[in-house]
């Protein structure tokens, strides 16, 4: 019999998982890596920073509006790093992964972790305390037959 089954108020066990796994990829794919693009056969058109070695100028830093709004490179993360590839001397924007973004994905993770574990664990003291009483009751049937 499922978790809840025939039990009015109560949700099926299957569906509250589903319900908070699907919760967790939303809140987690908000702030996921974005994939690079597909490469295409002429490398013309591909930033110098995928096809040689380069340099990194200026470290990785918010973009500013005007920056935002004219750079595609700081579209993805909202960071971007300025390059210098060494053959071609080109300087080229790359976005970028910022540790001070990375360290609030990682807390919005645990808080996401938190959160879990404690509807779980109500869920868990909830389904104790009925299993107590359903004994319980058991007990007193048996010694009031007797």
């Amino acid at each position: 019999m499922l978790a809840g089954a025939g039990r009015p108020g109560l949700p099926q066990g299957r569906h509250l998982c589903w319900l908070l796994c699907a919760f967790t990829l939303k809140l987690c794919q908000a702030e996921a890596p974005v994939q690079e693009e597909k490469l295409s056969a002429s490398t013309s058109n591909l930033p110098c920073w995928l096809v040689e070695e380069f340099v990194v100028a200026e470290e990785c830093s918010p973009c500013s509006n005007f920056r935002a709004k004219t750079t595609p490179e700081c579209g993805p993360t909202g960071y971007v790093e300025k390059i210098t590839c060494s053959s071609s001397k080109r300087n080229e924007f790359k976005s970028c992964r910022s540790a001070l973004m990375e360290q609030r994905l990682f807390w919005k993770f645990e808080g996401a972790v938190v959160c879990v574990a404690l509807i779980f664990a109500c869920l868990v003291i909830i389904r104790q305390r009925q299993l107590d009483r359903k004994a319980l009751e058991k007990v007193r049937k048996q010694i009031e037959s007797i």
